[in-house]
């Protein structure tokens, strides 16, 4: 059994993922280690999460790729956006695996490829991968010419990218109190040194690798961060920051122990970079909150939308010259740095707007203009048939991804997950009233196209 996708049968929004061992098989992952080597000629970089199915996944790519001649680069536990500096820094390197689930619950795990400049596969590449994968058309290698596995060492590489394009002196001097909360994941690698290195007092939560997640979910939404709240208040930290399973997001809790909305953090730095380049591009998918729209146009900037999914927004960028875009879900993509989300250059910038303008993150996001957002997932199997049945619900909506309905006060969007057996529903309206009205139509008509 796969996971229906939102490409094929085995590509979904961002790579392939499943239930690990049940859904996502050791043959599978040979195979796709077989595909990335077909295609990429050359050395590629591997890396993984912490969950406890990674090196188990992880030598079965490697398997792949030496089988078919190429040699691969074990770069071990990494967070994915530093696999991706990596690659794109390292010009002998032709490719990147990363072996994750990102967010997803710790049952799953995944496998994403990577572009030689860092991004991830578009879709098209998915496309092409898929097709090889069911065609089995690998090129076997003799046993003369099989590839060979090379070990590096990637931190200090990543770490340095991101501090050269920050301000560490300013945010050095103020000395900042931060509480990281890795989850248990890859940021337990790198995150708590680049904090020390920014010069910031910090307490690690949850900050050591354990692919069980004992402490709470990878996906670092508020319901989630209980323990990095408390702490917070507890300790009188200037803010308190979480990653999900592999930290290409980031999330935030302000100096007062509260939860800062994605999309507000979103709006926030997309504002900062139109302000920095007086104008330009941001691009973000249907599902932001239309206050990021709102600051850009307002900082004499211009909203670009996608589909749902960080290899579109990227793709988008690098077409359209953006200076910034994101997801409304803590990924965001500093296109000076890396076409690809980043969760540790996204609290870098954050502690560096802390630090230029000095004001907490309360004050910073206080003029951001305030809708009320509500999201929900329902349970779906099968998603052609939601699909069908929206579009005749709503046949006269926008179906970029998904289908979105826009009303004069608010918004409604009805979207297949590309990496979970879920719909996901989202509302947004300047009321919590007319947001959830939205919402429950939204829950209506799936539930009554699917049963």
């Amino acid at each position: 059994m796969v996971r229906i996708g939102a490409v094929g049968e085995l590509f979904g929004t961002d790579g392939v993922r499943g239930i690990a061992n049940e859904e996502l098989t050791v043959e599978m992952a040979l195979n796709l280690g077989r595909v990335m080597g077909t295609l990429r000629r050359g050395r590629i970089a591997v890396a993984m999460d912490t969950r406890l199915s990674s090196p188990m996944l992880k030598s079965a790519v490697i398997a792949g790729l030496t089988s078919v001649g190429a040699d691969a680069i074990d770069l071990g536990i990494a967070p994915t956006p530093a696999l991706q500096y990596y690659v794109k820094c390292k010009k002998e390197v032709k490719g990147g695996i990363a072996v994750t689930a990102s967010h997803n619950p710790r049952e799953y795990n995944g496998i994403k490829f990577i572009q030689d400049d860092g991004r991830e596969f578009t879709r098209d590449m998915d496309e092409e991968s898929e097709r090889l994968y069911k065609s089995k058309a690998f090129k076997f290698a003799r046993w003369d010419e099989v590839g060979q596995v090379y070990y590096d060492e990637y931190k200090r590489l990543y770490l340095d990218g991101i501090l050269s394009k920050v301000d560490v002196d300013a945010i050095a001097k103020r000395r900042f109190k931060v509480v990281i909360d890795c989850g248990n994941g890859a940021g337990c690698m790198t995150s708590p040194q680049l904090l020390k290195e920014l010069g910031c007092e910090v307490i690690s939560i949850n900050s050591h690798p354990d692919g069980r997640f004992p402490a709470r979910n990878p996906e670092p939404v508020e319901e989630n961060l209980d323990l990095l709240k408390k702490t917070v208040k507890a300790v009188k930290a200037d803010l308190g920051i979480a990653h999900d399973g592999d930290a290409d997001r980031a999330t935030f809790v302000d100096e007062k122990g509260r939860f800062v909305s994605e999309d507000v953090i979103l709006a926030l730095m997309a504002k900062y970079y139109v302000e920095k380049n007086g104008g330009g591009k941001v691009v973000t998918p249907v599902s932001s909150s239309r206050c990021v729209e709102d600051v850009v146009k307002e900082a004499g900037g211009e909203i670009v939308y996608t589909p749902v999914g960080s290899p579109v927004v990227a793709e988008t960028m690098l077409k359209v010259n953006a200076v910034f875009g994101g997801e409304g879900n803590g990924g965001l993509i500093f296109p000076e740095h890396l076409l690809a989300r980043d969760g540790a250059m996204s609290f870098s910038r954050i502690l560096e707007m802390m630090a230029l303008e000095g004001k907490p993150i309360s004050e910073l996001v206080k003029d951001i203009p305030k809708y009320h957002m509500i999201k929900t997932k329902v349970p779906c199997r099968d998603k052609l048939k939601l699909l069908e049945g929206l579009r005749n619900e709503f046949p006269e909506a926008n179906f970029t991804d998904g289908v979105r309905i826009d009303y004069e006060d608010g918004w409604l969007l009805i979207r297949p997950s590309g990496t979970e057996p879920i719909v996901r529903i989202f509302a947004e309206a300047k009321t919590k009233k007319r947001a959830q009205e939205l919402l429950d139509m939204g829950m209506k008509a799936v539930k009554k196209i699917l049963g």
